[in-house]
């Protein structure tokens, strides 16, 4: 199996993202999980453009790295100085990592309408640069920054900066597709001419503005380049950059090559969804391989299919990258999906099954009033476990009531509930305060429920959804609300529904609740 090197550079092409700003602290983590997983090269920032990637090398050198090699980033030498006199250089020397990257310019009307200087200066300062850090004892990779506008346009041109940069002692070349825009077969056409041209590593580094990030990078290691440039995520400027985990689950599982140890394959999935949340972006459930929907199914004849035979809807086995396979309670969903799903609690149940045939009922019925079981699994198992006689009333609520208020002063506590409760018949009224209606409806009735049943201390509201599904009806418009609730350990969503979003909130927490309470029961 061919090594390829994944480079990873979500620490400043991932920062350029829109929404994006990383502590010190989440850096940490990140470095500590791309190191964990088996990555090649960690850029870490350029140490000359801001004190937050400055500390942040201060950190990592105390600190020590078990696999990857940090690399600091930076540009050439400016116009007409020497190296030695160059502030960016020399603060990538301050860093003091074991490799360095510096970028420059391949396309010649970048060196004339945006660097202002000539074609032969630009070749100097490539070639400068890099010596200097090679007589530091530095690892140098170059990137060629818009490598392939460069080369379609001038391939000459682009071709000496690889020449300088090689002659001076560089030990890999990136290629960037900077701007994003070149198609697979050009990016393999032209890598294979460097390839062929050069005898040191070659990368290949692409941008995702023509939706082609992942492709245009394959296509460039099929051409023969051996490092991978991305960030997780896609993370990056624009549309992002080359996606790593696309990136690594195709090469290693379809294409034959290593880019991270085999054990740390079903980890990627984890790894995403880490970053997202360190990322503070939601989860991009459409991600290949790694997003919630990368496996999910919904239409009925696709279910069945995949349940006799996984292969023929699915591209590989979503356990070795660390997901699993959906399947979606819904209007579309076929006799198979709603028996695997009802199996769950009584084995002994076939298609033919009267109990089966009331669940799909009840299911459209639902669904034409509004609801939504393909993300309220929770909510759906309820519907199963009334109709097999498995649902257990564990509380009645006598009445609540909701007063909504906008203090003076503070935005805090601008609601409160009260709330009457009923078990095994004894009555508990309670009180809360919440930031909204919905946040007291929530903390008075697992107030007044804790007192019988103190494992609701465990549970929290972790997301709440609130969708119009009628706009045409204005303020009188129906709603539907899903909320996602947690123990700390399994999570799980509900859904309600109503022209009241008070009382669709109040459906879908009264169900978070009562799963809650039966789910070490029955499920």
């Amino acid at each position: 199996m061919q090594k390829i090197y994944i480079y990873d550079s979500t620490l400043r092409d991932g920062m350029q993202a829109e929404g994006i700003s990383f502590s010190l602290e989440d850096k940490l983590k990140i470095v500590e999980q791309l190191d964990a997983m088996g990555v090649d090269y960690i850029e870490a920032g350029n140490p000359g453009s801001n004190p937050k990637d400055l500390d942040l090398f201060n950190v990592l050198q105390e600190k020590g790295l078990g696999h990857a090699r940090l690399v600091a980033f930076g540009s050439t030498r400016r116009a007409n100085i020497d190296a030695e006199g160059d502030r960016n250089l020399a603060a990538m020397l301050a860093a003091g990592t074991l490799a360095i990257a510096i970028f420059g310019k391949s396309w010649d009307f970048h060196v004339i309408e945006v660097l202002h200087t000539t074609l032969d200066e630009n070749l100097r300062m490539i070639a400068d640069s890099v010596a200097y850090m090679k007589q530091h004892g530095k690892e140098v990779i170059f990137d060629a920054e818009h490598f392939f506008d460069g080369y379609k346009r001038n391939p000459e041109y682009a071709i000496k900066t690889l020449e300088a940069a090689v002659n001076a002692g560089a030990d890999s070349i990136a290629l960037c597709d900077t701007n994003g825009g070149a198609f697979p077969m050009e990016i393999y056409d032209i890598t294979r001419c460097v390839v062929e041209r050069f005898d040191i590593p070659v990368g290949i580094h692409c941008h995702n503005d023509g939706g082609m990030a992942v492709a245009n990078t394959i296509m460039g290691v099929q051409a023969g380049a051996i490092q991978v440039q991305g960030t997780l995520n896609g993370y990056g400027e624009r549309c992002g950059n080359a996606d790593l985990f696309p990136i690594i689950a195709n090469l290693q599982l379809k294409m034959g090559y290593r880019c991270i140890p085999d054990e740390k394959m079903a980890e990627l999935t984890t790894i995403s969804r880490y970053i997202s949340e360190i990322a503070n972006l939601p989860p991009d459930t459409k991600a290949p391989y790694v997003g919630a929907s990368a496996f999910t199914h919904k239409a009925g004849m696709h279910i069945d299919a995949v349940l006799k035979a996984p292969t023929s809807f699915e591209h590989i086995d979503p356990a070795l990258v660390g997901n699993s396979r959906r399947l979606l309670m819904s209007e579309m969903s076929g006799r198979s999906t709603v028996l695997t799903r009802m199996k769950r609690f009584d084995q002994s149940l076939t298609k033919d099954s009267p109990e089966v045939q009331a669940v799909i009922d009840e299911l459209k019925r639902l669904e034409y009033e509004g609801y939504q079981f393909e993300g309220a699994e929770a909510s759906f198992d309820l519907l199963i476990m009334k109709q097999l006689g498995r649902y257990k009333k564990l509380f009645d609520i006598k009445d609540f009531k909701v007063i909504a208020d906008q203090p003076w002063q503070s935005e805090d506590n601008s609601a409160a509930a009260m709330i009457k409760v009923l078990v095994d018949g004894t009555e508990e009224m309670t009180a809360a305060e919440g930031d909204g209606p919905v946040d007291a409806l929530d903390k008075a009735l697992r107030k007044a429920l804790e007192v019988f049943y103190p494992q609701l201390k465990k549970m929290h509201l972790t997301d709440y959804k609130v969708r119009v599904l009628d706009s045409r009806a204005a303020t009188a418009a129906k709603v539907r609300v899903l909320i996602e609730s947690s123990d700390g350990q399994y999570s799980w969503s509900t859904v309600g529904v109503s022209t009241n979003i008070i009382a669709a909130s109040w459906i879908a927490m009264v169900d978070a609740i009562e799963y809650t309470l039966l789910k070490g029961d029955d499920i």
